[in-house]
């Protein structure tokens, strides 16, 4: 099964981009951003649009709007961004988070998975990762299936989003061991990475309010357009 997952609305895919950006430290402390109209211009969206984003940002207290001056980005704000622990940027830095489904199936653990959750089953979900518009991962997440069972009619771009308004649980905390490993054979011709080449990989533990992890997960991505990046402040 192939399936592009409901894209948040426009406004709220770049509000979410901007607050990743403050984040992790892109957009820092105190920084002007560029003119409305420019960054409009940039991200191919309307002024509306944009100014729609901004307000959220605002009621966040991650921006603060100066009359006749700008917008100045404020960290120590909200910080429940849906992609808040996307770590992957592209090589010049930042790009929207998008994802496609591959397949989506509820099976047992299989032998040799990682040991998570309190379930002996659970949903395998694999995703083609863009940023921007570029290629850049192949992803396998496992839910605990004590979680509760995914509408995959109603998934979003972000399974956090999703867990959020489906499961009623958010992702609070994230453990990622990042390395090398080989591309799986289920990948997609579209990932630039041939089956079996060695490439950037990504193992994450994540947390809801449980003392064990509820989701795992593996990430491949093309070291040749990406990059992970972990910004210390």
């Amino acid at each position: 099964m192939t399936q592009t997952p409901r894209a948040l609305p426009m406004y709220a895919q770049i509000s979410e981009l901007l607050i990743r950006d403050i984040m992790s430290g892109r957009l820092m402390d105190g920084e002007r951003l560029p003119p409305e109209r420019d960054m409009a211009e940039d991200l191919h969206i309307s002024v509306g649009t944009l100014r729609k984003a901004l307000a959220v940002l605002v009621e966040k207290k991650m921006l603060e709007r100066v009359q006749g001056s700008g917008n100045y980005v404020r960290h120590g704000g909200a910080r429940d961004s849906v992609y808040a622990m996307f770590r992957l940027e592209l090589l010049g830095g930042g790009g929207l988070p998008r994802a496609r489904i591959l397949d989506v199936t509820a099976m047992d653990k299989p032998d040799g998975l990682a040991d998570f959750g309190t379930a002996d089953h659970g949903t395998r979900i694999r995703r083609l990762r863009f940023l921007d518009k570029t290629v850049i991962a192949v992803e396998e997440i496992w839910l605990d299936g004590d979680c509760g069972e995914i509408e995959t009619d109603k998934m979003s771009d972000s399974l956090y989003h999703t867990y959020q308004h489906q499961l009623g649980f958010w992702i609070t905390r994230a453990e990622d061991r990042v390395g090398i490993g080989q591309v799986p054979d289920w990948a997609p011709d579209e990932f630039a990475v041939p089956h079996g080449t060695v490439t950037g990989y990504i193992e994450r533990f994540s947390w809801s309010d449980m003392d064990v992890p509820v989701e795992y997960s593996r990430t491949w991505y093309d070291t040749d357009r990406a990059l992970y990046v972990q910004r210390l402040k």
